[in-house]
């Protein structure tokens, strides 16, 4: 019986080498996202014959992630989380599954298995350097919206995340709760639960911060980190919507000083939400990460 367990802290040290061995763009690929959201879906995970597992339920099904570690390890792993739930007397299911990935089931398990991918749960990768420069015609209306910012604000600073400014993020993180009514919404008030802890653990988890300040207040911040070798992923942007060019600000200014060396940046999924599709496609991504559930055929 494989011993799935609640993700800890100190945890970090033995599962991240699993996850960069994916080299996967998909924003569930980090232990700070594992960690901060097991804590909502009742996600726990193990490390098994080589592989980390990671194990939610669904329904009438338990449900996986794609298993992480040395491809030469992944049949035994299926294999063993498919009797786990078998033994369990649930249905088998993987979410968050890439074509990448699905790929590698297919050569091991040909025609078994199928996906369907869900567009909600895709996720926003864009160039870099286009989001630091705002340059070129597809840009013209982000880079009008980051002058007028500037214009508003001529003493404007941008700061890293430290010590010294994070209980101000903290509590202008409240404000915006206040503000966006977190109470009443359980996905909204998930969210900003694991943008505090985010704030609140960002030396333990290895996260990198932005923040911005305007007449000296801080107005907006960005968390975020590596997920790949080439991809850096933006977990938590969060702004004040009565600020004018705070979001594409803050946005434009982390990539510029935090996201030096990669290539891409993944800002995570809309969850079907159209106001934040709208934003996100307004930023002209240059690919989506897919991702799907897989389940037996016949099911």
């Amino acid at each position: 019986m494989i011993n799935f367990r609640k993700v800890e802290l100190e945890d970090q040290k033995a599962y991240k080498p699993y996850m960069a061995q994916q080299q996967c763009r998909s924003c569930e690929c980090t232990f700070a996202n594992l960690y901060l959201w097991s804590r909502f879906y009742a996600v726990t995970a193990t490390v098994e014959n080589g592989m980390l597992l990671t194990k939610s339920e669904e329904g009438d099904y338990l449900s996986y992630g794609f298993p992480m570690g040395k491809p030469k390890y992944l049949k035994e792993a299926v294999d063993a989380l498919y009797e786990y739930s078998k033994e369990k007397k649930r249905k088998f299911q993987m979410h968050n599954v890439t074509p990448e990935q699905f790929a590698l089931l297919e050569e091991i398990y040909p025609g078994r298995f199928q996906i369907e991918y869900r567009r909600d749960y895709a996720d926003y990768v864009y160039e870099a350097e286009k989001l630091a420069k705002l340059s070129g015609k597809k840009y013209h209306g982000k880079k009008n919206h980051t002058n007028k910012f500037k214009k508003l604000y001529p003493d404007w600073q941008y700061e890293r995340l430290n010590d010294s400014n994070v209980e101000e993020c903290f509590q202008m993180a409240l404000k915006w709760r206040n503000k966006n009514g977190c109470e009443e919404d359980t996905e909204k008030n998930s969210e900003m639960c694991v943008t505090l802890n985010s704030l609140r653990l960002y030396k333990e988890l290895d996260l990198c911060g932005g923040v911005l300040r305007a007449e000296g207040n801080v107005v907006a911040f960005s968390i975020g980190e590596p997920v790949s070798d080439d991809t850096f992923v933006v977990h938590i942007e969060k702004a004040f919507a009565d600020v004018p060019g705070a979001y594409p600000m803050i946005n434009q200014q982390f990539v510029e000083h935090e996201v030096q060396g990669f290539s891409y940046v993944n800002r995570e999924e809309d969850m079907g939400e159209m106001g934040l599709r709208s934003a996100k496609e307004s930023y002209h991504p240059i690919f989506m990460v897919e991702k799907g559930i897989v389940t037996e055929k016949g099911e």
